[in-house]
């Protein structure tokens, strides 16, 4: 392994014959990297802090090209890689798998992006949190006990659920990674059920509403009748959840359009 010498003068050996073009890039991502930043961790239990620093690190690179949220797609590579990095073993779940997305020292994870134009502080919303099929769905409201059935099958999979969630976006980015409690969102087996017999799409929409001991929504599980019949998760309360870390930085002018 090299030393910080070591590699320190084989960088520097390497730019010394960059064209002026790649300097550009090069630079962009330096700026950046040495931007005005904040890198909290919320809960030193779940993760490492060094892996709390890389995995902020790959996201200002991200933003040193981009002006785009990370993708779920982005994240889950950037989680998985990160993790390696420092030494928590982190791999990918089996590919098309509908299930968990990666494993984090033997803990299956779910992971979920959210970064809507209208994100809310508090509340959480996962505009697609797993796809309904073509099952038993048309215009019964008995048919929702099957969906709501679907979606707890589906969380068996998984024993964690992360969602990273793009706060404020540029100049001043801000992400938060929060932990939402799989046993919360198992109590939508108790849950108020409503199918929209009035909507006009067909199979009809329908939510699955569930309340707190005072009577205050902690979510809902909403059943888009539209094509894709999809399952979304609204008005999530994130008093209810865990914050994991939190992520903060202000670019450089070198940000590309």
């Amino acid at each position: 392994m090299m030393s910080r010498k070591e590699r320190h003068d084989r960088l520097i050996k390497i730019i010394e014959n960059f064209p002026e073009s790649r300097l550009y890039w090069l630079e962009s991502v330096i700026d950046i990297l040495n931007c005005p930043h904040r890198f909290v961790l919320k809960d030193e239990s779940s993760m490492l802090y060094e892996w709390s620093l890389s995995f902020g690190d790959a996201l200002m690179i991200h933003h040193a090209f981009s002006k785009e949220p990370f993708t779920k797609d982005k994240f889950e590579h950037a989680l998985v890689t990160t993790a390696n990095l420092v030494g928590i073993e982190a791999d990918f779940a089996p590919r098309g798998f509908r299930g968990h997305d990666i494993i984090v020292e033997n803990t299956k994870i779910s992971l979920k992006t959210q970064a809507d134009k209208s994100i809310k502080i508090d509340s959480i919303w996962i505009s697609k949190y797993m796809e309904l099929g073509k099952g038993d769905w048309s215009d019964q409201p008995s048919q929702l006990f099957g969906l709501v059935e679907a979606f707890t099958n589906h969380l068996k999979d998984s024993e964690k659920i992360w969602i990273l969630r793009c706060l404020t976006k540029f100049p001043n980015w801000k992400y938060e990674l929060v932990e939402i409690p799989k046993d919360l969102l198992l109590r939508s087996r108790d849950g108020v059920l409503e199918m929209k017999l009035d909507s006009r799409q067909m199979p009809k929409p329908g939510y699955c509403s569930v309340y707190g001991g005072s009577g205050s929504l902690d979510f809902q599980l909403y059943f888009d009748g539209g094509g894709e019949r999809k399952l979304q998760i609204k008005n999530l309360n994130k008093g209810l959840c865990k914050v994991i870390g939190e992520w903060s930085f202000e670019p450089s002018p070198y940000i590309v359009e």
